[in-house]
C-alpha cells in the first residue's frame, strides 16, 4: 500500500515546514524465528543524513495490536528529545491491530486500490479508528471506487457535530497529495486543541499505559508463583470440587 513511501513523503513535507521529525516504524516479527526484517529505514534513505530526522525500526516481538510493547515509551523519549512531530508506522491494520488509535493524537488510515481494501475496511473496523483516510496510488484504476466506497461507509456512522474524517488521495511515489495529508492532520490537531480533546486523549493514553504496565508486572508475579505451594493447593481444591476457580483467584490476588 506504500506505507513507508507515504511516511517518507510526510517527513519531507514536515521538514520543509521546519519541523523536527521522529519516526517509529514497527515491523512484524516471525512467529517461528522471532526475527524481523526492519527494512523501513532502507526505504527512507533520503532522510538518513538529516540531523533533524530520527528513524527507529522496532520489531513487534509478538505483541498484538500492530505496535511493539515499547512503542509508547519510545514515543515519549522522542517527544522529550525535542521532536515536533512523531510518526508511528504500524505493522498494519487487521482484525485486531488497532492499538494505534489509543496511542496517537491523530490516526491516519492508508488504503490502496486493487487490494480489497473496501471490504477490509468494514471487516477490520478501521472506520472507527481513522481521523484521516488516505487513498494512495490514486493514479491507478479503482482508486475513485475506493474513495466512493469509503465515503459511503463513513457516512453511515457519521454523528452530528462530530469530526468528519476527510478522505485524501495521494500518489506517494511522486509526492502528489502529501501536502493535503499534512493539512488534514493539522486541521484535526486544531480541532483537538479547540475542544480540549487533546488533553483528555493524552490523559486516557497515560492511564492505559500505566494499567498495561501494572498488568504485565502482575502477570510476571503469577509466572513467578508457578509451582508455588499455595497455588498448587488452590489448584488441587478446584480439581476436587471443594473450591471454585473464581474464589481461588480471589484468594491468590489477596495473597499478592
Amino acid at each position: 500500500m506504500g506505507k513507508s513511501t507515504s511516511t517518507s513523503g510526510l517527513v519531507t513535507a514536515l521538514r520543509t515546514a521546519g519541523k523536527r521529525v521522529g519516526v517509529l516504524a514497527v515491523d512484524p516479527s516471525s512467529p517461528f524465528s522471532g526475527g524481523a526484517l526492519l527494512g523501513d529505514r532502507v526505504r527512507m534513505q533520503e532522510h538518513a543524513t538529516d540531523k533533524d530526522v530520527y528513524i527507529r525500526s522496532m520489531a513487534s516481538r509478538g505483541h498484538l495490536g500492530g505496535l511493539a510493547w515499547s512503542t509508547p515509551q519510545a514515543l515519549r523519549v522522542l517527544d522529550a528529545a525535542g521532536c515536533d512531530v512523531v510518526l508511528v508506522e504500524t505493522v498494519g491494520v487487521g482484525q485486531s491491530e488497532v492499538e494505534i488509535a489509543g496511542l496517537a493524537d491523530t490516526t491516519v488510515v492508508l488504503l490502496a486500490p486493487g487490494m480489497g481494501d473496501g471490504i477490509q475496511a468494514a471487516k477490520a473496523g478501521i472506520l472507527e479508528i481513522g481521523d484521516v483516510y488516505v487513498v494512495n496510488k490514486a493514479d491507478r484504476d479503482g482508486a475513485h471506487q475506493v474513495v466512493r466506497e469509503l465515503r459511503s461507509m463513513l457516512s453511515l456512522g457519521a454523528q452530528p457535530g462530530a469530526w468528519r474524517a476527510p478522505i485524501v488521495t495521494t500518489v506517494a511515489q511522486t509526492g502528489e497529495g502529501i501536502d493535503d495529508v499534512v493539512a488534514a492532520i493539522e486541521r484535526h490537531r486544531d480541532m483537538l486543541d479547540d475542544t480540549g480533546q487533546l488533553t483528555s486523549r493524552r490523559r486516557s493514553r497515560a492511564r492505559d499505559e500505566i494499567e498495561a504496565i501494572a498488568v504485565a508486572q502482575l502477570r510476571q508475579r503469577f509466572a513467578d508463583l508457578h509451582g508455588h505451594a499455595d497455588l498448587d493447593v488452590l489448584a488441587a481444591d478446584v480439581v476436587n470440587g471443594s473450591l471454585d476457580s473464581y474464589t481461588a483467584a480471589d484468594r491468590l490476588l489477596a495473597a499478592l
